[in-house]
């Protein structure tokens, strides 16, 4: 018997990594730790404190954030013009 193309696409839906196809496992899937640890908010701190240590101990990358966010920044004409204000001020 020949297999249709919507029987070859939905055996191939069952394999394969990942949530696909089970929301609510997708849903779950970030709360591997359990509802106790994500609400220890002093747990959740110090993750977020390894994180930020480990990122900016690379320079380049820290240096392309600096860089996007004065590209954002100098795009606002009004802000620029009140710094400049107060940089001829301090003179």
């Amino acid at each position: 018997m020949a297999q249709t193309r919507s029987d070859q696409s939905t055996r191939n839906q069952s394999r394969g990594r990942g949530w696909h196809g089970d929301p609510e496992g997708h849903a779950n899937a970030g709360r591997k730790g359990g509802t106790k640890v994500s609400q220890d908010r002093s747990h959740m701190a110090e993750i977020g404190r390894r994180g930020g240590a480990k990122v900016s101990q690379d320079r380049s990358h820290m240096a392309e954030i600096g860089k996007k966010g004065g590209e954002k920044v100098s795009q606002d004409r009004s802000h620029m013009a009140e710094i400049g204000k107060k940089g001829g001020e301090s003179r």
